[in-house]
């Protein structure tokens, strides 16, 4: 799968197509701050997938693997909460 690195500023200019490129053509793009990774675009059937899904590392009844599942799945169901100042905007 290619990955391509972009900051912030040129995602934001040609999101629209960057959305193509992941969705159709299998893409990954990283997007940085100042030179650090921020996020990473994935295709949509990629983002099932967690750290609890890898195997081969850990024995597959580590409870390793029963707290990243779990973790998952509380978060989401997670509200994020409003910020005071996000509130008075």
């Amino acid at each position: 799968m290619n990955e391509q690195t972009i900051s912030v500023a040129e995602a934001k200019k040609h999101f629209s197509e960057l959305i193509g490129r992941v969705a159709y053509g299998k893409e990954q793009v990283i997007i940085t701050k100042r030179g650090r990774p921020m996020a990473r675009l994935i295709p949509a059937e990629h983002s099932e997938r967690s750290l609890g899904d890898v195997k081969g590392w850990l024995d597959e009844n580590d409870p390793f693997f029963d707290d990243i599942n779990r973790i998952v799945r509380n978060r989401k169901n997670h509200m994020p909460r409003v910020t005071k100042g996000d509130s008075e905007k």
